[in-house]
């Protein structure tokens, strides 16, 4: 794969355009309202519209622009959701996220590793969103007292979707998240019954449990 620096946030979103990767105008405002660079460590600063995964620490990384993109086209947040971001990490696509919801939705974000969740908190004060809340736990058993949500997307992976998730997801409800290399759309047709459509050829850091 040939990875490609651009010279701004609106030259990278703009590549993402060209490239098909985002298509959706509401994703694309909150690209464009939703600067990468915020988001990235000191030390990778140069590197922030490059359209590759950079690393936050502690094993973890902020994601491939192009792979974020794919999985919000997947998702397709509305305005008004609520949705659970796992594994929230730099806080980027909890951004993006508040940022397509707007002021009558809310993003649930949580992050395991500690040192994470501080670097993100920093990283979201930097934006003026109201509706966001941020935690630090083990995102794998959900947030059930804030559940059902609309849409549930995870940027690290596991082994298979938490059932807890599946539980916790409204009914026509979509998952976006990584099993393995690929990436999983789940869409929750009743109480029992998923639709199920894979996206194989990525590559993703572990999901981190308690």
């Amino acid at each position: 794969m040939i990875f490609v620096m651009s010279n701004n946030n609106s030259e990278l979103v703009q590549r993402l355009i060209e490239e098909g990767y985002l298509k959706t105008e509401r994703i694309i405002g909150a690209f464009l309202n939703v600067d990468r660079k915020d988001f990235v460590p000191e030390e990778y600063k140069s590197e922030s519209y490059g359209d590759y995964p950079l690393p936050i620490g502690w094993g973890q990384t902020i994601s491939q622009p192009a792979t974020v993109a794919f999985m919000l086209e997947l998702l397709q947040p509305q305005a008004g959701d609520k949705v659970m971001d796992a594994g929230s990490g730099s806080g980027w696509q909890t951004v993006i996220l508040t940022s397509i919801v707007g002021e009558k939705g809310s993003v649930y974000a949580v992050e395991r590793i500690p040192e994470l969740y501080e670097f993100g908190q920093k990283n979201l004060q930097k934006y003026k969103f109201q509706n966001i809340s941020f935690s630090c736990g083990d995102a794998t058993k959900g947030l059930v007292e804030q559940a059902p949500f609309d849409k549930i997307i995870a940027a690290a992976s596991g082994s298979e979707i938490p059932p807890a998730w599946l539980e916790q997801l409204k009914i026509s409800g979509r998952i976006v998240a990584p099993i393995g290399s690929s990436i999983w759309l789940y869409i929750k047709k009743s109480e029992t019954e998923f639709e199920k459509l894979e996206y194989p050829g990525f590559a993703f850091v572990p999901l981190v449990k308690k």
